[in-house]
């Protein structure tokens, strides 16, 4: 038998090694978490670069051409609507080919052109051809140009491919941190088994034995949850000094409140059913059965 302090210490370093399981296995899902959501801002960036333009008549002005800019930035598929004018049109086409048209022609024969980049929920090929229709009957409007439809199934493919991939391993790999958690607990209560039989023989109820054991793993996972935060707070408030831009870019501190009160809510939750689970798993085994197990 062991003496009291030998079993203080048992269980004090199961409960210790609890708690860094716990927190390992909670950090491996926030990064998991981490790279789930920067890759699906990533990919909205990625579909939020595609630009229309639209050719306007040669007998529209620079100010019509401002208003339909003005008309397409409270467009619900449009973002950071602009326009380019007459003059500043002539120029950027000097710039390029070293052309002179004025000289050439007399006049400047180049037109308004407004542009805006499409929101990634309008980026699919049906939506994208329902756009053009519509702005191509708007008055003062010669051709609309739109993003390649080849190019903009590719790439939504891909993107669909991608993010099917990363759900499934967040999936799997959040699956098994769960499991691991569960075996961790478990493991700490087996350490145990033979103290709650031996109260078990002096008339304490499942109660009050399972009672302090719940708990006491709550506290476990409240801790871990704790620990686990920090450690991603000071690796995100250091990112962009570590050179890890993407992830200061996608991951906002509103952003990281939320995955952090996931993870307060989901340490304390996991180890708290693990412990009830397994305690009453041997709150309902005799002595020949503990000693088998």
């Amino acid at each position: 038998m062991k003496s009291g302090s030998e079993l203080h210490i048992s269980y004090l370093s199961a409960h210790i090694t609890t708690i860094v399981s716990v927190t390992l296995v909670l950090l491996l899902v926030g990064i998991i978490t981490f790279i789930t959501l920067s890759s699906e801002r990533e990919t909205r960036e990625i579909r939020e670069r595609m630009e229309v333009s639209l050719v306007m008549n040669d007998n529209v002005s620079d100010v019509e051409a401002q208003k339909l800019s003005e008309q397409l930035s409270g467009a619900p598929y449009a973002i950071e609507a602009g326009y380019i004018g007459k003059e500043a049109a002539l120029k950027a086409w000097q710039e390029e080919t070293g052309e002179d048209l004025k000289g050439l022609f007399g006049v400047n024969p180049l037109s308004p052109e407004v542009y805006f980049r499409i929101k990634a929920d309008y980026t699919s090929p049906d939506s994208l051809k329902a756009i053009a229709s519509g702005l191509e009957k708007l008055p003062g409007v010669e051709e609309v140009v739109m993003p390649d439809s080849e190019m903009v199934e590719s790439m939504n493919n891909n993107i669909r491919s991608l993010a099917i991939i990363l759900g499934i391993v967040a999936i799997v790999m959040i699956i098994i941190s769960f499991v691991l958690i569960n075996n961790t607990v478990h493991l700490s209560i087996y350490a145990r088994r033979f103290t709650i039989h031996t109260m078990q023989l002096v008339g304490a109820t499942d109660r009050f034995i399972r009672q302090p054991i719940i708990l006491n793993n709550i506290l476990a996972g409240l801790i871990s949850a704790g620990v686990a935060i920090g450690v991603l707070a000071i690796s995100l408030g250091a990112a962009p000094h570590l050179g890890w831009n993407d992830v200061a870019h996608y991951i906002s501190w509103g952003l990281f409140v939320c995955i952090a009160g996931g993870m307060l809510c989901a340490g304390p939750l996991l180890c708290g059913l693990a412990a009830t689970f397994a305690t009453s798993k041997y709150l309902n085994k005799d002595y020949d059965e503990l000693v088998r197990s």
